[in-house]
């Protein structure tokens, strides 16, 4: 018996003292350590990625006849263990230009590879971040060059993407939804909340995403992972970090970020802090007068004095601040189970919305405040991932989350004394299951389950400034809940190594229910309670004749339930116009398809088009409404025109997205975006208007250069114009936003800017990285924008690593 015990003792020693097998991944140019790399076993669909080391531990993989090791920016390779074995386990990635067949995620949840997708999908990587230097998380996602950004204010950034927006796009961090039941149709800005130091990788997914993520994903789904606490793979502890500081000339930025990762053998931390500081920015000289500041608002002896801009190229007021950290630990007993916590949380100081302060009324400004309070966004994410070769699954993965966002808009009319202030909040509790299969070498299944419950809380505090007393004010929302509870299958099957086919269905079963406050307006109801359901599906398939060719084509279609923003929302739409809840809504549906060919010459040059088409049915839009038989009511002291949101219209969106990627050799490369998109939705009358999200064309086009220490890209952003008559009519009567053409009509002039980026790495540990943007000093506003875009930039950042 003692015998027995010692020997069982003695396999629990070796099986806690074997080594881990340690592969060590760099850039054979630089010997740049290379982190995030990708190394998978299609076999058993198992994969590992390198840490801050550019170190994995491939022990799983030993014997495997084929991996691949797969990062963006470098050329695949296909290696066998005994290769890696053979080079002493260290691999020597070559840089290119062209990105062909990265590994994605947010397709399915799962590792795949972009070649076997039917779906366009666009990858944002740390190192194009890095170089490009981007300010916020929405300023991020143009660094795809197929994402245009609406802002109203400098604290904003809504992206239009395939004529969609706002509430018609579904963000995700690590897997979990952050669309709330208050996104509104309207401009919104929650993105700026995500810190884009703490992003580990980017990926957009066009087109309708409802089969995996449910309600809201109709145009694209924006898919932000975090960054990974990492291991230690030998005895030592892992620690890795960064120090980052940035200026930035047009707002005067003064941002500072750190990170740092503690890694031990089976417990990992990672921490991250940031904190930004943007003062009122600044347009450019060239451009048209009709932008530039003249006057603000300043309150002096109780009483709103307008004053003279001593400089109208700054955009008083506009700035303001943000916090953001991060927490998140990882626990991996073995190979087969991990666990992980993630803690977030972001705050903006308060921030005005710029575009409300250039409104007029009687030759006065309309405003005499007009800003939103403090953004706060705060997520727990608790995450159990599973493997194992069971009837049932290959991986599962469990994520429990809690998500809370605050909001607040504070308003008072000029000279007026009662400042209004209304403010939101939304506890959303959320649950996904996930499960992936291999039915057999050919199929291989995705389905799962998901639970969101969002409860909303609105208040509405009236305050006269002169006494300071407060009492009660009609809230933006009634006291609500809505819910989602949604079942997914996906199927991908191999026919061949040229033909893939994708399917999928989900049933989605939603609810809300509101109570209404009668006591500021006469409602004719005092409830509303909504329960439906919505059937969504995808077909997609993928041919490739060769390993230089790529086709696929793809249906798929989506929804979006009404949330209580659609439902319950009392605003002020426009000027004379306010909006009234609606308690008869249903889910609206698009329809979609598109089309992708991809052509790879060689090692040098990579030409990719997609063509789509979407109808957007029984659309929920803001159209004219009666209200106890009333047209107008008394909203703000005045007399406004009644409407609400209905489903009262259809829509449709085409376009082309195009792209090309030309490695020139010894370092040079060329790659250039283009997007076109042209939408309409009918009005109340039966008539066309063009469609409001639907951006003008636009485009990225970059020549870039790459020796061992150093990276430079110079870089044209661009944007078509649009007259007047080709405004949508909600956008015509927004003549202080927009210059004014030859007729005296409002209209977005085409806009185009040069710019350049430049980083050097002094050592290993030291990076220094300046740019220019906007070099011509452009005075220009994007499309649909209530806030003019930066004038000439001058950028400057160091980034310290251990």
């Amino acid at each position: 018996m003692i015998k027995k015990i010692a020997f069982i003792f003695l396999l629990f020693l070796l099986s806690f003292s074997s080594k881990a097998q340690i592969t060590t991944v760099i850039n054979k140019e630089t010997k740049e350590h290379l982190d995030q790399v990708t190394i998978f076993n299609k076999s058993t669909n198992n994969y590992v990625t390198t840490n801050g080391k550019g170190q994995a531990d491939i022990s799983a993989f030993k014997n495997a006849t084929l991996l691949e090791i797969r990062f963006l920016g470098f050329k695949t390779q296909f290696k066998s263990y005994h290769d890696l074995e053979k080079n002493n386990f260290l691999i020597q990635l070559t840089s290119t230009v062209l990105k062909t067949d990265e590994i994605v995620i947010s397709a399915s949840k799962w590792k795949q590879k972009t070649s076997d997708l039917a779906t366009k999908v666009s990858i944002i990587s740390p190192k194009d971040v890095e170089l490009i230097n981007t300010q916020t998380a929405a300023d991020l996602l143009t660094v795809s060059g197929k994402v245009f950004i609406q802002k109203s204010q400098q604290g904003g950034g809504s992206p239009m993407i395939r004529g969609f927006a706002t509430n018609r796009l579904l963000y995700t961090i690590d897997g979990v939804r952050m669309n709330n039941a208050i996104f509104r149709a309207g401009n919104i800005q929650n993105v700026i909340s995500i810190d884009p130091f703490s992003i580990e990788e980017t990926e957009i997914i066009f087109g309708p995403g409802s089969v995996i993520y449910g309600s809201d994903a109709i145009g694209a789904v924006m898919s932000f992972k975090t960054l990974t606490p990492n291991f230690s793979l030998d005895d030592e502890t892992f620690i890795t970090g960064n120090a980052f500081t940035r200026f930035s000339s047009a707002n005067e930025e003064k941002t500072y970020h750190a990170d740092f990762n503690l890694g031990f053998k089976k417990w990992a931390f990672i921490t991250s802090i940031s904190y930004n500081d943007y003062g009122d920015l600044r347009m450019g000289s060239n451009g048209p007068d009709e932008y530039l500041r003249n006057v603000y608002v300043e309150r002096q002896n109780n009483q709103d004095v307008v004053i003279t801009n001593k400089n109208p190229k700054i955009q008083n007021p506009s700035g303001y601040t943000q916090t953001n950290l991060m927490q998140k630990v990882r626990f991996k007993p073995n190979n087969n189970w991990n666990f992980e916590y993630g803690f977030h949380f972001s705050e903006t100081s308060s921030y005005s919305r710029y575009d409300r302060h250039l409104r007029t009324k009687n030759g006065n400004p309309r405003y005499g405040e007009w800003d939103y309070g403090p953004q706060k966004w705060l997520m727990n994410n608790f995450e159990i991932n599973k493997k194992g070769n069971t009837s049932f699954y290959d991986d599962v993965t469990l994520r429990v989350t809690y998500q809370k966002f605050e909001e607040s808009r504070i308003s008072r009319d000029f000279n007026d004394n009662l400042r209004e202030t209304r403010i939101e909040k939304v506890d959303a509790y959320s649950t996904n299951l996930d499960f992936t299969k291999s039915l057999n070498s050919k199929s291989k299944l995705f389905y799962g389950a998901e639970y969101v419950f969002n409860d909303v809380n609105s208040t509405g505090i009236n305050t006269n400034i002169d006494t300071n007393v407060s009492e009660k004010g009609a809230s933006r929302y009634p006291d609500s809940n809505w819910s989602s509870l949604g079942f997914y299958v996906s199927n991908q099957y191999d026919f061949s190594k040229k033909w893939i086919l994708q399917s999928g269905l989900r049933y989605n079963f939603y609810s809300l229910n509101a109570t209404f406050d009668t006591t500021f307006y006469p409602f004719p109801f005092t409830e509303a309670a909504i329960k439906d359901g919505a059937l969504t599906g995808s077909l997609g398939l993928v041919f490739k004749p060769r390993k230089d060719w790529y086709l696929s084509a793809n249906f798929s279609t989506a929804f979006r339930s009404p949330n209580v923003d659609d439902v319950g929302k009392v605003f002020d739409s426009e000027p004379g116009s306010v909006v009234v809840p609606n308690p008869d809504l249903k889910a609206e549906y698009a329809y979609n398809t598109d089309v992708s060919i991809a052509k790879t010459f060689g090692d040098f040059l990579k030409l990719e088009v997609t063509g789509f088409y979407t109808n957007l049915k029984d659309a929920l839009v803001r159209r004219d409404y009666t209200l106890n038989g009333l047209t107008e009511i008394v909203y703000d002291g005045e007399l406004s025109n009644i409407q609400a949101i209905q489903n009262a219209a259809n829509a449709n969106v085409y376009g082309l997205q195009t792209s090309f990627e030309m490695d020139l050799g010894e370092g040079l490369g060329l790659s250039s975006d283009f997007n076109y998109q042209k939408g309409e939705e009918e009005l109340d009358n039966g008539d066309k208007s063009p469609s409001r999200h639907a951006a003008p064309w636009f485009g990225t086009t970059r020549l870039s250069y790459n020796t061992n220490k150093l990276k430079t890209q110079l870089y044209l952003n661009y944007s078509g114009s649009v007259a007047f008559e080709d405004l949508p009519d909600s956008e015509k009567s927004k003549d202080y936003i927009y210059a004014v053409d030859e007729n005296g009509n409002p209209y977005s002039p085409s806009w185009l800017t040069l710019n350049i980026k430049t980083s050097y790495r002094f050592t290993d540990n030291l990076l220094i990285s300046t740019g220019l943007e906007n070099l011509t000093d452009k005075r220009y506003l994007p499309y649909s924008s209530g806030i003019v875009a930066p004038g000439r930039n001058f950028v400057i950042s160091l980034k310290a690593t251990i």
